[in-house]
């Protein structure tokens, strides 16, 4: 039987993939990829994510604003969101949370957009994409705040059994145990591939499999041996041999449980 992999997080919309982006989604599919999520980082991009969409059967979009994206939208563009965010083609709000490492946004207006962005998941009933890039402190604090909230509990959100992803993670072992308390996944990218990251490798032989993610972050997080160049959402298939090997379980097994977790967070039908 052929391996079905789903890839749960990647940029489609952006501009690399301009001169090719057909063959690449083909290229996907005939590796294995029966499902993309292309997500937003903008408004703009969140459109485009949509309008591929519609186009692809096999293409799903998510919504959000970046927390790096924040300073060039327009004021009140969380109402655009909610609009845009309500087609049925969108499958998750993202992605979202804070970023502590490029410094182009202040923390305050971050934070204000992140609870802003999660109160609307929780109004729309869809799950959450989160990034947390060397914020991990108050990421976690944001998302234990609102999934303890009266209003997040008394939403649509909370008849799902999965409310959020922590994408590409790369938080230690005590952050990654308290998120599976909550109703959360956490996902997988291109580093897991590398042959230093010891740490990582040592993170993903601790967690269960029922609780995993893969996806490709394309055009970023180049897994090996391809580092270097451009990513595609076939190479998700690298993400899986390396995690299947640290667990010591056959890859048939891996691709399996872990698409059948992404049917689940984004709510596809199955098959």
């Amino acid at each position: 039987m052929a391996l079905e992999l789903v890839d749960s997080h990647c940029h489609l919309t952006w501009n690399s993939f301009d001169p090719d982006r057909p063959e690449v989604i083909a290229a996907a599919v005939a590796a294995g990829v029966a499902r993309l999520v292309t997500i937003g980082t903008d408004l703009e991009s969140s459109r485009q994510c949509v309008t591929l969409a519609h186009a692809y059967p096999g293409v799903y979009a998510a919504a959000g604003v970046h927390p790096n994206d924040l300073g060039e939208q327009k004021p009140g563009f969380l109402e655009e969101l909610a609009e845009l965010a309500a087609d049925p083609r969108v499958v998750a709000i993202g992605e979202i949370g804070l970023d502590y490492y490029w410094e182009r946004v202040p923390h305050p207006i971050q934070q204000a957009a992140f609870e802003a962005q999660l109160a609307l998941a929780a109004r729309l009933g869809k799950p959450v994409i989160i990034h947390d890039r060397e914020a991990h402190a108050d990421v976690m604090s944001t998302l234990r705040a609102w999934i303890h909230a009266d209003a997040t509990r008394q939403s649509p959100l909370a008849a799902r059994r999965f409310w959020g992803v922590l994408h590409s993670f790369s938080g230690d072992l005590a952050q990654a145990q308290e998120a599976l308390t909550w109703p959360f996944l956490l996902s997988f990218a291109g580093p897991v591939t590398f042959k230093n990251a010891r740490a990582l490798h040592a993170l993903v032989t601790q967690l269960p499999l029922d609780r995993l993610l893969f996806e490709t972050d394309a055009p970023f997080l180049t897994p090996h041996p391809w580092r270097g160049q451009r990513n595609e959402p076939a190479r998700v298939t690298l993400v899986a041999e390396a995690v299947a090997r640290l667990l010591g379980r056959p890859l048939a097994d891996v691709a399996a449980q872990t698409t059948a977790t992404a049917r689940e967070f984004f709510a596809w039908s199955s098959p």
